[in-house]
């Protein structure tokens, strides 16, 4: 079962179990996980489900598409090397991902 380690701005950590196929969005949603706001309920329409990947585990994911690039210039905190919107972030199995939000979405 995939796992994801969401990792707020104040260092705290929350461990979420989720579903293959679903997003990192819909996972932490669907939790209560907060810094998602996913304000566009991921359509790929909006930047509110920005994350930071942790550096080592960028290669796991596939590339980013070139509207996720696009998007990534609306977020409220400067993207990095590592952001990703969490909404274009799809569970496999046996995936052991962190992100990190950002202090704000909007």
């Amino acid at each position: 079962m995939p796992t994801v380690h969401y990792t707020d701005a104040d260092g705290a950590v929350r461990d979420v179990e989720g579903n293959v196929g679903d997003s990192v969005m819909e996972t932490a949603v669907r939790n209560g996980v907060p810094g998602i706001v996913a304000e566009c309920g991921g359509s790929l329409s909006c930047a509110t489900c920005h994350v930071f990947v942790r550096e080592d585990q960028l290669d796991e994911l596939p590339e980013m598409s070139d509207m996720e690039d696009e998007m990534l210039y609306g977020t409220a905190v400067d993207r990095e090397d590592n952001s990703r919107l969490s909404c274009q972030l799809k569970l496999t199995d046996d995936m052991d991902l962190s992100v990190t939000t950002p202090e704000t979405q909007i």
